[in-house]
């Protein structure tokens, strides 16, 4: 009982060898600071991560979507019908073959 009262009366603080205490106290303080600072560190983190990933997969489904995009204009019919409306049509003759012979 004693013991107990002493420890509310915070004696182990103020006797001659409280130097020793205080300075376990310090450092267990000051790994408290360090364990909560680290923990928001990883918080932040782990935020971050969470936002590239959403970005990224923003950025895949644009990526998908220009692709078949670009397919579409890839097609034969879509770049004849585009000639169409510019007023350039199929070829009516045939293409000339040029032979180039190393005669004398």
């Amino acid at each position: 009982m004693k013991r107990f009262l002493s420890i509310l009366n915070i004696e182990f603080l103020i006797n001659e060898d409280a130097f020793k205490n205080w300075r376990m106290i310090l450092f267990l303080s000051l790994l408290a600071v360090i364990m909560i600072a680290s923990g928001h560190s990883a918080d932040r983190k782990i935020f971050k991560i969470a936002q590239l990933n959403t970005e990224l997969q923003a950025l895949k489904s644009e990526f998908v979507d220009t692709k078949r995009v670009l397919l579409n204009l890839k097609k034969e019919t879509s770049i004849i019908k585009v000639l169409n409306e510019k007023g350039v049509g199929p070829a009516t003759t045939p293409p000339i073959k040029i032979k180039i012979t190393n005669g004398e």
